[in-house]
């Protein structure tokens, strides 16, 4: 009988141990675009973090940033930003928490986008297009 209560003790701790299965963590818009930016898309990178669109209307400028779900040593990290009349800016490095943020002026006009963390990315292309709803064609690789 002791070895039983020793075995079922084992067994508790073990299972004490193991990794709760929860849902994936998003990162947050960390809000490094400045005041008066607010968030009009966004798109996943796998697992790894999250790009943000983001629009000053008082400015007429999009603002591009990709934050990490958790900050950790330096990965090659990127924001890309592209307005339809061919002004672009893009972020690359080694970063440990994002990529960012990158500006153009886009008032009425269609934007690309991207993001990428390591070895994921995502690209959406013809969005927004001078309207705060959420629209986009999205490529992750």
């Amino acid at each position: 009988m002791a070895a039983t209560a020793v075995l079922a003790s084992a067994v508790a701790g073990t299972a004490a141990l193991a990794p709760q299965a929860t849902a994936a963590t998003r990162a947050a818009y960390n809000g490094v675009c400045g005041s008066g930016y607010k968030v009009v898309n966004s798109a996943p990178i796998g697992q790894k973090g999250t790009v943000y669109l983001t629009y000053n209307a008082t400015k007429g400028k999009n603002c591009v940033v990709t934050v990490r779900n958790a900050a950790g040593s330096a990965v090659p990290m990127f924001a890309y930003l592209y307005a339809y009349d061919g002004e672009y800016q893009e972020d690359t490095g080694n970063y440990t928490s994002y990529a960012g943020p990158v500006y153009v002026s886009a008032r009425g006009k269609c934007v690309d986008w991207a993001g990428g963390i390591d070895n994921q990315s995502t690209w959406t292309y013809g969005s927004n297009c001078g309207s705060l709803r959420e629209h986009r064609v999205t490529k992750g690789w």
